[in-house]
Protein backbone atom coordinates (compact mmCIF):
# COMPACT_ATOMS: atom_id res chain seq x y z
CA UNK A 1 0.00 0.00 0.00
CA UNK A 2 1.32 3.49 -0.75
CA UNK A 3 2.28 5.90 1.90
CA UNK A 4 2.12 9.81 2.66
CA UNK A 5 5.29 9.75 0.55
CA UNK A 6 6.08 9.34 -3.06
CA UNK A 7 9.40 7.59 -3.82
CA UNK A 8 11.59 8.62 -6.15
CA UNK A 9 11.76 7.38 -9.76
CA UNK A 10 12.56 8.13 -13.85
CA UNK A 11 10.88 9.67 -16.52
CA UNK A 12 12.39 8.19 -19.60
CA UNK A 13 12.83 10.47 -22.93
CA UNK A 14 14.75 9.35 -26.01
CA UNK A 15 18.58 10.46 -24.86
CA UNK A 16 17.57 11.51 -21.22
CA UNK A 17 16.98 10.88 -18.14
CA UNK A 18 14.32 13.42 -16.44
CA UNK A 19 14.54 12.57 -12.51
CA UNK A 20 11.77 13.96 -9.52
CA UNK A 21 14.14 15.81 -6.77
CA UNK A 22 15.31 13.77 -3.58
CA UNK A 23 14.95 15.30 -0.23
CA UNK A 24 18.93 15.70 -0.76
CA UNK A 25 18.20 17.83 -3.76
CA UNK A 26 15.21 19.18 -2.88
CA UNK A 27 17.12 20.52 0.37
CA UNK A 28 20.27 21.84 -1.95
CA UNK A 29 17.90 23.52 -4.39
CA UNK A 30 15.91 25.34 -1.19
CA UNK A 31 19.26 27.13 -0.38
CA UNK A 32 19.74 28.20 -4.20
CA UNK A 33 16.51 29.37 -6.59
CA UNK A 34 14.01 26.92 -4.99
CA UNK A 35 11.84 28.82 -2.75
CA UNK A 36 8.82 26.87 -0.28
CA UNK A 37 7.92 29.32 2.88
CA UNK A 38 7.49 29.63 5.66
CA UNK A 39 8.99 26.08 5.84
CA UNK A 40 8.51 26.24 10.02
CA UNK A 41 9.42 22.67 9.99
CA UNK A 42 12.01 21.02 7.47
CA UNK A 43 12.78 18.11 9.67
CA UNK A 44 8.81 17.21 8.90
CA UNK A 45 7.63 18.77 5.78
CA UNK A 46 10.70 17.34 3.59
CA UNK A 47 9.74 13.98 2.94
CA UNK A 48 12.37 11.55 0.84
CA UNK A 49 10.84 13.07 -2.50
CA UNK A 50 8.54 16.00 -2.03
CA UNK A 51 7.50 18.60 0.51
CA UNK A 52 4.66 18.86 2.62
CA UNK A 53 2.49 21.65 2.34
CA UNK A 54 0.06 23.12 5.01
CA UNK A 55 -3.35 24.35 4.56
CA UNK A 56 -4.43 28.15 4.91
CA UNK A 57 -7.72 29.36 6.71
CA UNK A 58 -9.23 30.77 3.97
CA UNK A 59 -11.81 28.76 1.94
CA UNK A 60 -13.95 30.30 -1.74
CA UNK A 61 -17.17 28.19 -1.15
CA UNK A 62 -19.81 28.10 -4.30
CA UNK A 63 -22.90 28.78 -3.68
CA UNK A 64 -25.10 26.32 -6.26
CA UNK A 65 -28.88 27.89 -5.19
CA UNK A 66 -27.68 31.50 -6.52
CA UNK A 67 -27.61 31.15 -10.55
CA UNK A 68 -28.70 28.47 -13.19
CA UNK A 69 -25.65 27.71 -14.12
CA UNK A 70 -21.91 28.83 -14.29
CA UNK A 71 -20.39 30.81 -17.63
CA UNK A 72 -16.83 30.59 -17.63
CA UNK A 73 -16.73 33.50 -19.86
CA UNK A 74 -18.76 36.12 -17.66
CA UNK A 75 -16.47 37.30 -15.25
CA UNK A 76 -19.62 39.11 -13.19
CA UNK A 77 -20.58 36.65 -12.10
CA UNK A 78 -18.01 35.04 -9.80
CA UNK A 79 -19.13 37.10 -6.52
CA UNK A 80 -22.44 35.69 -7.41
CA UNK A 81 -21.62 31.55 -6.54
CA UNK A 82 -19.18 31.89 -4.60
CA UNK A 83 -18.23 33.32 -0.95
CA UNK A 84 -14.90 33.72 1.20
CA UNK A 85 -14.65 32.27 4.87
CA UNK A 86 -11.74 32.63 6.81
CA UNK A 87 -11.73 30.32 9.72
CA UNK A 88 -10.83 31.66 13.35
CA UNK A 89 -8.33 30.08 14.95
CA UNK A 90 -8.21 26.89 16.36
CA UNK A 91 -11.36 26.32 14.72
CA UNK A 92 -12.18 23.40 11.95
CA UNK A 93 -13.55 23.78 8.00
CA UNK A 94 -15.92 21.11 7.87
CA UNK A 95 -16.08 19.86 4.15
CA UNK A 96 -19.40 17.94 3.90
CA UNK A 97 -20.29 15.01 1.13
CA UNK A 98 -20.23 16.49 -2.44
CA UNK A 99 -18.52 19.45 -1.24
CA UNK A 100 -16.20 21.52 -3.63
CA UNK A 101 -14.35 24.16 -2.37
CA UNK A 102 -11.23 25.97 -3.36
CA UNK A 103 -8.46 26.33 -0.42
CA UNK A 104 -4.93 27.92 -0.23
CA UNK A 105 -1.76 26.54 1.07
CA UNK A 106 0.10 28.45 3.90
CA UNK A 107 3.07 28.19 1.95
CA UNK A 108 4.15 30.29 -1.28
CA UNK A 109 6.43 28.73 -3.41
CA UNK A 110 8.85 30.42 -6.27
CA UNK A 111 9.61 27.39 -9.02
CA UNK A 112 12.73 28.19 -11.17
CA UNK A 113 12.79 27.79 -14.82
CA UNK A 114 14.04 24.06 -15.02
CA UNK A 115 11.65 22.78 -12.91
CA UNK A 116 8.14 21.50 -12.68
CA UNK A 117 6.43 21.22 -9.76
CA UNK A 118 3.11 18.53 -9.11
CA UNK A 119 0.45 19.14 -6.40
CA UNK A 120 0.01 15.74 -5.47
CA UNK A 121 -2.67 14.43 -1.97
CA UNK A 122 -1.48 12.79 1.22
CA UNK A 123 -2.74 9.15 1.42
CA UNK A 124 -3.77 9.36 5.10
CA UNK A 125 -6.58 12.11 3.71
CA UNK A 126 -7.03 10.01 0.16
CA UNK A 127 -8.40 7.12 2.72
CA UNK A 128 -10.62 9.65 4.39
CA UNK A 129 -12.21 10.33 1.04
CA UNK A 130 -10.53 13.88 0.66
CA UNK A 131 -9.21 14.91 -2.48
CA UNK A 132 -6.86 17.99 -2.81
CA UNK A 133 -7.09 18.82 -6.38
CA UNK A 134 -9.06 17.87 -9.52
CA UNK A 135 -7.62 18.89 -12.50
CA UNK A 136 -5.08 21.51 -11.50
CA UNK A 137 -2.18 19.61 -10.02
CA UNK A 138 0.26 21.93 -11.51
CA UNK A 139 2.64 24.47 -10.69
CA UNK A 140 4.63 25.58 -14.14
CA UNK A 141 8.10 26.92 -14.52
CA UNK A 142 8.26 30.36 -13.29
CA UNK A 143 5.54 30.17 -11.36
CA UNK A 144 5.31 32.42 -7.69
CA UNK A 145 2.38 32.48 -5.34
CA UNK A 146 0.67 30.27 -3.12
CA UNK A 147 -1.35 27.38 -4.15
CA UNK A 148 -4.99 27.40 -4.80
CA UNK A 149 -6.47 23.68 -3.80
CA UNK A 150 -9.61 22.48 -5.22
CA UNK A 151 -10.83 19.97 -2.34
CA UNK A 152 -13.80 17.90 -2.41
CA UNK A 153 -14.88 15.34 -0.28
CA UNK A 154 -16.17 11.67 -2.21
CA UNK A 155 -17.29 10.03 1.13
CA UNK A 156 -20.15 9.98 3.07
CA UNK A 157 -19.17 11.62 6.08
CA UNK A 158 -17.97 15.06 6.89
CA UNK A 159 -14.52 15.43 7.65
CA UNK A 160 -12.74 18.54 9.69
CA UNK A 161 -10.16 20.15 8.39
CA UNK A 162 -7.73 21.70 10.26
CA UNK A 163 -5.74 25.14 8.97
CA UNK A 164 -2.21 24.19 9.17
CA UNK A 165 -2.49 20.56 9.22
CA UNK A 166 -0.37 19.39 6.26
CA UNK A 167 -2.86 18.51 3.20
CA UNK A 168 -1.00 18.22 0.24
CA UNK A 169 2.40 17.03 -1.00
CA UNK A 170 4.68 18.59 -3.54
CA UNK A 171 7.09 17.39 -6.00
CA UNK A 172 9.80 18.53 -8.41
CA UNK A 173 10.90 17.08 -11.65
CA UNK A 174 13.82 18.46 -13.56
CA UNK A 175 12.90 19.49 -17.05
CA UNK A 176 15.23 18.60 -19.78
CA UNK A 177 16.03 22.31 -20.48
CA UNK A 178 14.60 25.64 -19.02
CA UNK A 179 11.59 27.09 -20.16
CA UNK A 180 11.89 29.58 -22.91
CA UNK A 181 8.94 31.43 -21.83
CA UNK A 182 8.68 30.75 -18.05
CA UNK A 183 5.28 31.29 -16.50
CA UNK A 184 5.02 34.78 -15.23
CA UNK A 185 4.00 38.86 -16.39
CA UNK A 186 5.59 38.40 -19.76
CA UNK A 187 3.19 35.50 -20.12
CA UNK A 188 0.19 37.71 -18.47
CA UNK A 189 -0.35 34.54 -16.59
CA UNK A 190 -3.21 35.01 -14.85
CA UNK A 191 -2.48 33.45 -11.69
CA UNK A 192 1.21 34.89 -10.84
CA UNK A 193 1.72 36.05 -7.71
CA UNK A 194 -1.89 34.73 -6.22
CA UNK A 195 -2.37 34.76 -2.36
CA UNK A 196 -5.34 32.93 -0.86
CA UNK A 197 -7.76 30.75 -3.16
CA UNK A 198 -8.47 32.20 -6.31
CA UNK A 199 -11.64 31.60 -8.39
CA UNK A 200 -11.00 30.72 -12.31
CA UNK A 201 -10.14 33.56 -14.79
CA UNK A 202 -10.88 30.99 -17.69
CA UNK A 203 -12.63 34.34 -19.19
CA UNK A 204 -8.76 35.39 -19.79
CA UNK A 205 -8.43 32.84 -22.37
CA UNK A 206 -8.05 33.76 -25.93
CA UNK A 207 -11.07 31.48 -26.39
CA UNK A 208 -13.19 33.85 -24.64
CA UNK A 209 -12.10 36.82 -25.99
CA UNK A 210 -8.85 38.13 -23.20
CA UNK A 211 -5.45 38.11 -24.60
CA UNK A 212 -3.87 34.74 -22.72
Amino acid sequence: MPSDTTAPFLLFSPGHSRMILSDADIERRLGDDLVVEPLDDPDIQIQPASVDLRLGNEFLEFQHANIPCIHPNDETETEEYTRKTTVPEGDDYILHPGDFVLGTTVERVEIPADLIAHVEGRSSLGRLAIVVHATAGLCDPGYEGQITLELSNLGRAPVALSPGMRISQLTFTELKSEADRPYGSERGSKYQGQTGPQASRIQSDREFGGDQ
